[in-house]
């Protein structure tokens, strides 16, 4: 106790010397911690912020309340108030004499001290009314723990008796978890879920040991992990705590264990350990698999404790042969918001914190995630998500892509119908015939990319048919990469014209090396990409008509390429600065460098949307994913992608406006002439 503690008391002790010491901060069921009536609040003025006042429990309880000063008033910090015996409780259940110690220890465990006249919940022999027990009020305590039941139930989750029923599920994991059988597994399970319960979770934040909720962690890890699977298989569920278990083999195909549990009154989340065939295929022989699930156990450890983590999911705690290495996890969003991500997370249970290198992301979208986790020791792991706001699911981008695409698709049929109307105009030239030709393929396929990328949207949210995805998602792949690649031949051609003037190439030979590198090799890469990934389902992403990232790599089949693209016509824009006309020697320099800056300007914004540089603007929310303003400018630059075409490729071009202007001129005059 510290000095001002001692001054409080002092002062209590001086004003109100025949008052009892009371403690106004205990709680029962209904009631929430800090609702003071009387005591430090009221008896003792709050000066000094920080300042701790401590007071006894009411005679019917045993432990103390101490109160810290915020803003001029007394606030509870925690509440040690208890009115379980649970040194009575655990010798009942236990072959152990009561120990003659003042401070309460038990096998090493550490109970409260309980002297004369501190109440046991119920009456001597009760439990027999309750539990098989023999005529002569016996029960048979240390086969299955059911005699304490009826005590530990009829007391209410308050702080202290929180803390108290934590210390006894520890020593009963430390001491009494030999031949855990399913009678054992069933009342330490009822015992753990009466302060799991969900309306009991804002008392947590008054247990004096914040390491409560890690404990109660450990231990029931720790009890579970000895349970006997006499028929091959377990299954013991209570509202807020269920545990499962599996004999698991070599030759099995994947073994998973399902959760569905009640979160609070209305609502529930679900959860999900699975066990890879592969992994599996690891064991020598018949093996033990254990898990649990905590889907309130979230919540009551970011109540009781200082870290500014929120966990957005039930915590699943498994337990596996030593061989298994990998698992995977997939958790219910509690939280389900559009701009809430998640990260998945292991516990560390020595440093008691969450372990972000304990697992990695495998797929996520609005309402869950899967993770891969490592689990390599036999012991028990526990793995949970958290809420993460790096996950830039933003209102702003979702209607900067859609007023994008629908702009983009309308640019580009405008584009085409420019085209078709200039054709005959623009392409009278060798070397203009081979631009717009590659011009209008680059618009046809981004056109067509488009359109099914709104597909592909509305086949995943319509939830239809895996067949149809993987349809869609192939022929996405195939348009974006035709988009590239086209581009990738406008840039060899701008490099035809400026290195090898001298060097002619037919319009045929340009027309069938074009289609080859412009449709040819996107069908390559797409068709090999289906054929080597499907068979083992890896070609689709969890959550979405797109190529899967984290079992086989498929996206690499189009990042590699686009990117690769995207570099090499970035150097076909630098080779275009340097070949911009220089002055000569003698000429005047100012009006001439402002004259080439505009001209290398005006290059380098022509050739950018049209080369697929802006995709480069992809990497920057990459390396700081972060950023809003690098993920909008990325959304900017290839949402209206297409409306760029338009505007740099079509109508910023001299001789396509001309070609227009005729047209127009051309067609007043036969309206003219069809007056006359």
């Amino acid at each position: 106790m510290d000095v001002r503690a001692a001054l409080c008391l002092l002062l209590w002790a001086v004003l109100f010397p025949a008052a009892p010491r009371t403690a106004p901060g205990v709680l029962s069921k209904g009631s929430k911690a800090g609702d003071l009536q009387d005591g430090c609040r009221d008896l003792i003025p709050c000066e000094d912020s920080g300042t701790l006042c401590v007071q006894a429990c009411s005679p019917s309880f045993h432990g103390e309340t101490s109160f810290v000063c915020e803003n001029r008033t007394w606030r509870m910090f925690t509440d040690a108030c208890a009115n379980l015996d649970v040194q009575s409780l655990f010798q009942r259940i236990s072959k152990q004499e009561p120990l003659p110690s003042s401070e309460g220890h038990v096998g090493g465990g550490h109970f409260p001290f309980v002297g004369p006249g501190k109440p046991t919940h119920g009456r001597p022999g009760d439990e027999a009314k309750y539990f098989g027990a023999d005529d002569h009020g016996r029960s048979n305590c240390q086969a299955d723990f059911s005699c304490i039941i009826p005590d530990i139930l009829s007391s209410p989750a308050i702080p202290g008796n929180i803390a108290d029923i934590v210390e006894l599920l520890k020593n009963i994991s430390l001491m009494l978890s030999e031949d855990v059988n399913r009678g054992k597994m069933q009342s330490y399970s009822k015992i753990a879920n009466h302060i799991l319960n969900s309306s009991v979770i804002s008392n947590w934040a008054f247990v004096k040991d914040r390491n409560a909720s890690s404990t109660l962690l450990d231990s029931v890890n720790l009890f579970a992990g000895k349970l006997l699977l006499r028929n091959g298989s377990e299954n013991i569920q209570e509202h807020f705590i269920s545990t499962k278990g599996f004999r698991i083999h070599r030759n099995a195909s994947g073994k998973s264990f399902d959760f569905s549990m009640e979160l609070n009154k209305t609502s529930n989340v679900s959860g999900c350990v699975v066990i890879p065939e592969e992994e599996l295929q690891k064991l020598p022989k018949t093996s033990k698999a254990i898990s649990i699930a905590f889907p309130t156990l979230g919540p009551i450890i970011e109540a009781s404790r200082p870290d500014p983590v929120s966990v957005n999911g039930m915590v699943l705690s498994v337990s596996l042969p030593e061989e298994l290495q990998h698992i995977l996890l997939s958790f219910e969003k509690v939280n389900k918001l559009e701009n809430v991500g998640a990260q998945c997370v292991g516990w560390h249970s020595s440093e008691r914190r969450w372990d972000d290198k304990a697992c990695k992301m495998k797929s996520e979208n609005i309402s869950s995630a899967v993770c891969m986790c490592k689990h390599r020791r036999r012991t028990f792991r526990s793995f949970s998500i958290l809420m993460s706001p790096t996950l830039l699911r933003n209102a702003v981008l979702d209607y900067i892509t859609c007023v994008g695409l629908g702009l983009s698709i309308f640019s580009l049929i405008l584009c085409l119908a420019i085209e078709t109307a200039v054709w005959h105009h623009v392409t009278r030239t060798e070397i203009t015939y081979m631009r717009h030709f590659c011009l209008v393929n680059i618009a046809t396929s981004l056109l067509v990319a488009d359109i099914l990328f709104i597909v592909a949207a509305v086949v995943h949210n319509a939830a239809l048919n895996y067949r149809l995805c993987v349809a869609a998602t192939f022929f996405l792949h195939l348009f974006y990469l035709a988009v590239f690649f086209w581009m990738f031949t406008l840039g060899l051609l701008i490099l035809y014209g400026l290195l090898l003037v001298f060097f002619k190439i037919t319009r045929s030979v340009f027309i069938v090396t074009a289609f080859i590198i412009g449709y040819g090799c996107p069908l390559v890469i797409s068709v090999l990409t289906v054929a080597i990934t499907e068979p083992r389902n890896g070609y689709l992403r969890s959550g979405a008509c797109w190529l899967n990232w984290y079992e086989t790599k498929a996206l690499l089949a189009f990042a590699v390429p686009a990117l690769s693209i995207v570099a090499v016509n970035l150097a076909v824009v630098v080779v275009v600065v340097v070949k911009t006309p220089r002055p000569s020697i003698g000429e005047s320099c100012k009006p001439r460098d402002l004259s080439n800056m505009i001209r290398i300007s005006k290059n380098v914004a022509l050739l950018t949307p049209l080369l697929g540089l802006t995709w480069g603007f992809g990497l920057a929310t990459v390396l700081d994913s972060h950023s809003l303003a690098f993920h909008v400018t990325f959304a900017l630059l290839n949402a209206f992608q297409g409306f760029f075409i338009l505007l740099f490729g079509t109508l910023l071009d001299r001789k396509t406006r001309e070609a227009l202007r005729k047209n127009c001129l051309s067609s007043k005059r036969e309206c003219s002439l069809a007056k006359a």
